[in-house]
Parts: C-alpha cells; structure tokens; sequence
C-alpha cells in the first residue's frame, strides 16, 4: 500500500506526465494510470470496468506485450501495452543501476499494471469534463 507522501507524489508525476488540460484519468494505487476518453457518469466504475478487462497480464500473450516510453518532461518511464490509454510509471528509484534495460522496466511495469488490475484501488480521479 503506498504511503500519503508516496501517492502525493505520484499524483504529482502523473500531473507532470499528462500535459493535455483536457484529459479526464484515474490512478491506481501501484502506478498505473487509466486515461478515459470518453468519460462516463460514474469514472470509479468505468476505468474499473476497464482495468479488469484490459489490465491482467498474461506473458506469452498480447496482454503481456509492452512498449517503453522515455519520459522527456520527469525522471522515469512510461510502460504501455494493447490498451493505448493504460499507462504504468517506472521510477529510476526503482533501480540500482543507471541504465536499466527497457526489456527490466517493461517488466515492472507491467506488473504494476497486473496488481492494479487484481485489487482494483484507485487512489486518485482527475476528472477533466
């Protein structure tokens, strides 16, 4: 579970990330980011809806497939993967080494996308409308 001072700060990062005024998402608790183009009344239940639809990870499968996105406005990276609006944040806190590869980042991040997907706790809705 993360920390207030953790979740402020991700909240932050994610704030940082998502420059366009316009856009409506939801974080979960383990990084992962949900942006919602087409936001309905209820955003809580929507963007769960679609985290468990679309957030299990299977490897092998397209679900496990990813892409890495060096961030150019914070430290760190964005991991996606077959939802183009589900976005994971890897820290270069999580890491001992300078140069992580993106094949060791994707990883986490995936799993952190698999977690949320599994407990489902959003921890923060910026709601756009």
């Amino acid at each position: 579970m993360s920390e207030p001072k953790n979740i402020a700060s991700l909240i932050n990062t994610w704030q940082t990330i998502i420059q366009c005024e316009q856009k409506t998402w939801v974080l979960f608790e383990n990084g992962t980011c949900l942006i919602l183009t087409e936001p309905q009344q209820d955003l809580a239940t929507q963007a769960k809806a679609i985290m468990s639809e679309w957030g299990p990870v299977y490897y092998g499968s397209c679900s496990g497939d990813f892409i890495v996105i060096n961030l150019l406005n914070c430290p760190g990276w964005v991991v996606t993967g077959d939802h183009p609006d589900m976005l994971s944040y890897v820290s270069p806190d999580e890491f001992e080494e300078d140069e992580p590869s993106d094949f060791i980042i994707g990883l986490i991040g995936k799993k952190k996308q698999d977690a949320d997907a599994k407990y489902l706790k959003i921890i923060y809705i910026e709601d756009k409308r």
